[in-house]
């Protein structure tokens, strides 16, 4: 059983029974013991909503949520797909408790948690390192999904988010440029011009009878404006397992490729699918050649812990002595690991040991601590937390279409279940009357703040930003709220 119909939210009620209310090595080693992003010296172990300012003029933002999220386990999935048997996915009824209380907008602003990497990449002098921290950007952007089994909400048409952030030195605004099939571009750039981070995310899913899974289909473009170099890459497909029943897991595989589109440069990382045994689970490993293909170093880690570089010839010694030195029979599969092929559920594999250092590999990259309360707000990350924070006065200066102002996921996010579930069917049903409205009246949909064209390094189609949103007018915005 396999569909390539888009997984949208339909008519979405809380229908259930159960329903109720260059930096230095030293620096960083010091960092990591400290449980510091190595790049983000403000931390605060404060647990409110509130926004301060610190004695340095910085600004602190919220470290939980309002709320704690509701728990998923009265609810199965299976009691609401075993209904639809014969349906389009599109057409699949999902309670809200499956969702996160973010939009997918706000999901792909994710990409900017780790920008000192962009930062660390406009600051190096030489190509192979610029591309190294490149290569640790693309990887650290797909790093928040680890255990985020819930579901973004899927952005209206014309909804909108932007974000500043004057102690990260970028700002950011993206736009749902199409409901079907359901395409989101995003536009970013560094508050010093020295890059441009740009995009489009059209999220092909696939149900598999167990699985989803989620094929980000789309070109992401990184410009460093100082270097005069551009960088492409796709991001890898995400499954998420045991959909119908079982404890929900999920794993990223297949190759992305780095493209350096001003010196012919390119990084081929493999994201490994688990296996049989679980052994490759979660692992990353690839190399960067230069536009002779000669390898120039290989890259290697974990897209849930770290990534690490070093030369090849390093490499291939280490794997051959590892080879060596471990050589084993394979185990044959026991009865029980054959009986949970046709299990109902598949089981996550247990997480082997950490990444295996190769002595004189270089560190490229080490994922954040999560909140120690993050297992009770969605597993978000301290980054995740304050996106969807509605600071006083910033109404007034937002886009009227900016998905701060839902209603639906505003409510979630303070606990309100309910309200949530009755606001999100009634915005889905005024985007659908509004979408007969113009059908009737051969009014086509325009965006506001990107149009359709050319990536100018790939020749691929593309959503370019139009500029202007900054100027903030935004009279003539619709209301889709």
């Amino acid at each position: 059983m396999n569909s390539e119909e888009e997984f949208y939210d339909a008519v979405t009620g809380f229908d259930s029974d159960n329903s109720s209310g260059d930096f230095s090595e030293a620096n960083h080693i010091v960092a990591e013991m400290l449980d510091l992003d190595p790049h983000q010296s403000n931390r605060t172990g404060k647990h409110n909503g509130e926004t301060e300012i610190q004695e340095n003029g910085i600004k602190r933002h919220r470290t939980s949520l309002p709320a704690p999220m509701f728990s998923r386990s009265d609810f199965s999935v299976w009691s609401i797909l075993k209904k639809c048997i014969g349906l389009e996915l599109s057409k699949i009824t999902m309670p809200i408790v499956f969702n996160e209380p973010l939009s997918f907008l706000q999901r792909i602003t994710e990409y900017m948690e780790h920008i000192y990497l962009i930062n660390k990449a406009c600051s190096h002098a030489e190509p192979l390192e610029r591309m190294q921290a490149v290569a640790a950007f693309a990887v650290s952007a797909v790093a928040s999904q680890w255990e985020r089994t819930g579901k973004p909400f899927n952005p209206l048409l014309g909804e909108t988010y932007e974000l500043t952030r004057e102690d990260l030195g970028f700002r950011f605004i993206s736009e749902q440029v199409s409901h079907h099939p359901p395409i989101s571009a995003f536009y970013s750039e560094g508050l010093n011009k020295d890059f441009i981070f740009h995009g489009s995310i059209y999220p092909k899913l696939k149900f598999w009878g167990k699985s989803i899974e989620a094929e980000p289909r789309g070109t992401i473009t990184l410009e460093l404006l100082k270097h005069n170099e551009a960088y492409t890459w796709t991001n890898p497909t995400c499954c998420v397992h045991n959909v119908i029943i079982g404890k929900l897991w999920l794993e990223q595989y297949g190759t992305v490729e780095i493209v350096n589109h001003s010196t012919g440069d390119k990084c081929v990382l493999n994201f490994k699918p688990c296996g049989l045994f679980g052994k490759e689970l979660h692992r990353v490993e690839g190399y960067i050649q230069d536009k002779n293909r000669k390898k120039l170093c290989v890259i290697y880690g974990k897209w849930t812990e770290c990534l690490w570089c070093t030369d090849p010839t390093t490499y291939e010694t280490y794997k051959k002595n590892e080879k060596r030195g471990g050589e084993q029979k394979k185990p044959k599969p026991s009865e029980d690991v054959i009986k949970s092929e046709n299990d109902e559920a598949d089981d996550m594999p247990e997480v082997q040991d950490t990444v295996q250092f190769i002595p004189g590999s270089k560190l490229l990259w080490r994922i954040n601590c999560r909140p120690p309360n993050s297992s009770q707000m969605y597993n978000f990350t301290s980054f995740a937390v304050s996106l969807n924070e509605l600071e006083e006065g910033m109404e007034a200066t937002l886009a009227p279409t900016d998905c701060r102002l839902r209603p639906d996921i505003r409510n979630m996010e303070n606990g309100n279940m309910d309200v949530a579930s009755k606001e999100k069917e009634r915005l889905e049903e005024k985007q659908r009357a509004a979408r007969k409205e113009r059908a009737k009246d051969e009014v086509e949909w325009h965006t506001r703040w990107f149009h359709q064209g050319t990536n100018p390094y790939t020749g691929t189609s593309d959503w370019l930003y139009s500029g202007g949103y900054f100027d903030r007018n935004f009279s003539d915005c619709p209301d889709i709220y």
